[in-house]
């Protein structure tokens, strides 16, 4: 049960805002908006608000957003089909944006509440080489070997490196700067460590850096592993789709909800970049269609560009129910 509350949710964070970026920015271009659902199905509550119609579906999986002049030709001066190239590419991109605020948002939440760390100390362990060269709580390290530490992670890995040589190592107490000389001990693992420990921030404004560069290293191994898919060195079969999602859900909520956020986080973010590849029935091939009229002059007919879109849905489905196919083998089979 508690998996399928957290797929449910999952689904309704990918796609509602999606559809919500799409309603946004569609009424700030004076785009006439028929109906914005949330939920997918029948309809079970509607309520008329001005021009729009809001409704709740039966089955909160997502939502939709129907713009006048979206897939037919309108002679509505305000329909999506009569708007200027830029503002059809605000609409059609604001979707995947809201989609990628939304990972921003989730990351920021998660790091928050988790921590991260700093270059201030948190704890020394008596006895070690950390001690002995006269590092204390509180000690923020600003300079390891000269080479000045924007991380943890820089410390450490000084630390790592060092193969046991001394190291030098700056650090600001008080408001001032003390030079101190360590010498990294062997551990049992193999380690060199010098038993100091990072201390935990939780600032507000920190975890959305922290969320926004966790977000932007995401997305740089999402195109890698695009790139992967699209030269063959990865196969298709390593693609997942809904029912892959709801055993990935299952088996994070195991570990806790933070690592349940970050598949959130994760999966939005895929939604976000793979609806703006140029493909067809993709926002991102309804953009290129946009930008071929807007650089050759010549608009392409309504009939023309749905048929198109329609045979890309079709392939779309064709690919869902390949990925359906090979989850359930996975997990059938595992």
């Amino acid at each position: 049960m508690k998996t399928a509350i957290l797929a449910i949710l999952l689904f309704c964070i990918m796609i509602f805002p999606h559809e919500l970026g799409h309603f946004i920015a569609a009424k700030r271009m004076g785009v006439k908006v028929n109906e914005f659902a949330f939920g997918m199905g029948p309809t079970i509550w509607k309520k008329q608000r001005g021009e729009t119609l809001h409704s709740i579906r039966l089955f909160p999986v997502g939502g939709f957003c129907a713009m006048e002049g979206e897939d037919e030709e309108s002679e509505e001066p305000r329909a999506f089909n009569n708007k200027k190239p830029w503002q059809k590419i605000v609409i059609l991109a604001a979707g995947s944006f809201m989609n990628v605020v939304c990972a921003v948002l989730i990351m920021s939440l998660v790091v928050g509440i988790i921590g991260f760390t700093t270059t201030t100390i948190d704890q020394v362990t008596a006895g070690s080489p950390a001690e002995a060269a006269g590092l204390a709580a509180g000690d923020e390290i600003i300079a390891v070997n000269g080479q000045k530490t924007e991380e943890w992670t820089d410390i450490s890995g000084a630390i790592a490196s060092s193969a046991g040589a001394s190291v030098a190592v700056t650090v600001e107490r008080e408001g001032q700067e003390l030079s101190l000389e360590l010498k990294p001990q062997l551990n049992e693992s193999g380690q060199y460590l010098v038993g100091i420990t990072s201390k935990v921030s939780h600032n507000p404004l920190r975890s959305l850096v922290e969320g926004a560069r966790s977000t932007w290293n995401m997305t740089v191994t999402m195109f890698e592993t695009l790139g992967q898919l699209f030269s063959g060195r990865l196969g298709a079969d390593s693609l997942s789709g809904p029912v892959g999602m709801v055993q990935m859900v299952g088996e994070t909520a195991q570990y806790g909800l933070w690592y349940y956020g970050f598949l959130t986080a994760l999966i939005c973010l895929n939604l976000a970049i793979i609806n703006m590849l140029p493909l067809p029935a993709l926002d991102g091939g309804r953009i290129i269609f946009v930008l071929y009229t807007m650089i050759s002059g010549r608009k392409v007919s309504q009939k023309v560009e749905g048929t198109i879109h329609l045979v890309g849905l079709a392939l779309l489905f064709g690919l869902m129910i390949y990925v359906t196919f090979n989850d359930v083998t996975r997990i059938f089979g595992s």
